[in-house]
């Protein structure tokens, strides 16, 4: 058996000792909120396929930050997931401005037409004599 390095004791310690003296406990701060790993988003952003595959980046990133965080390393997981928080507003600006874009491009062309329409409907009433081609 190997006792080279000290071992901690995992009972919990007794409050009064031999000397007397109570156990304390130091707290530093407020503990920090677990971080984020945007797994339902960065799910949601891969099954609507977006160009670029940005939905499968934030699905992966996701992943990565859900294993760190359970293997303890924190900062790592806080990393990945604002990557994933990242992807997945890339991966919604570009399914949500293309189509906004395309409806303004169609309601400002049907409302040139309608206009050039209305200016035109005169020249098409216009009744020609015979006299008018002579």
């Amino acid at each position: 058996m190997d006792t080279s390095f000290p071992r901690e004791d995992t009972r919990a310690p007794t409050p009064g000792k031999a000397d007397g003296a109570a156990p304390t406990a130091l707290v530093l701060g407020a503990p920090s909120p677990p971080p984020h790993d945007h797994l339902i988003w960065s799910i949601f952003s891969t099954i609507y396929l977006n160009l670029c595959c940005l939905g499968f980046l934030a699905l992966v990133h996701s992943v990565k930050a859900r294993d760190q965080k359970v293997a303890g390393d924190l900062e790592a997981a806080r990393r990945y997931g604002s990557r994933a928080k990242c992807y997945n507003i890339l991966a919604a600006m570009w399914m949500l401005v293309p189509p906004l874009l395309l409806l303004g491009l169609v309601v400002t062309g049907a409302l040139h037409l309608s206009r050039l329409a209305k200016d035109s409907a005169a020249f098409f009433s216009t009744k020609f004599d015979d006299a008018d081609y002579d």
